[in-house]
């Protein structure tokens, strides 16, 4: 709840600076010489690319959550079962280990969208954002591709 809420206050804080950084790029615009027009054209695609960001990420999320919430409807969520450092931080070999059996499960059956989903989990754990983000993605193609069968 804490990390949905996160999120919505800082997207709510990105759309407000997105209207105020457009509205600037507006202001140059209607200033009419060439100078300001270009410089208005270039501060208005800014927040085009940072409200299509935003959009892309809030589907990712959006897709990600129900995956995950099949996924415990279906008893099938990763336990965590990694052990933890004083500190509250997932100790390292732990993780590693987890992800071995992860992506042991996922070679073995690489067209099923829950073991990518939980290979995702294992990479998150292990610190490899990126590589979690395109697993993560891989399951949500997956499950696309099942549901339309």
């Amino acid at each position: 709840m804490r990390a949905k809420i996160s999120y919505a206050l800082t997207a709510a804080v990105l759309v407000v600076y997105f209207v105020l950084v457009g509205s600037r790029g507006v202001l140059l615009i209607e200033a009419g010489t060439p100078v300001t027009v270009a410089f208005g054209v270039a501060v208005l695609i800014l927040p085009v690319i940072g409200v299509w960001f935003l959009w892309k990420n809030t589907q990712f999320v959006r897709q990600a959550n129900r995956l995950a919430a099949q996924l415990e409807a279906e008893g099938g969520l990763p336990v965590d079962e990694l052990k933890r450092l004083p500190s509250g931080r997932i100790d390292r070999d732990s993780a590693d280990e987890v992800f071995a059996r992860r992506k042991a499960e996922t070679e073995a059956a690489p067209d099923d969208w829950r073991s990518w989903f939980r290979l995702a989990v294992a990479y998150h754990d292990a610190r490899d954002t990126p590589r979690a983000r395109k697993a993560m993605q891989r399951a949500i193609a997956l499950h696309r591709e099942s549901a339309a069968r």
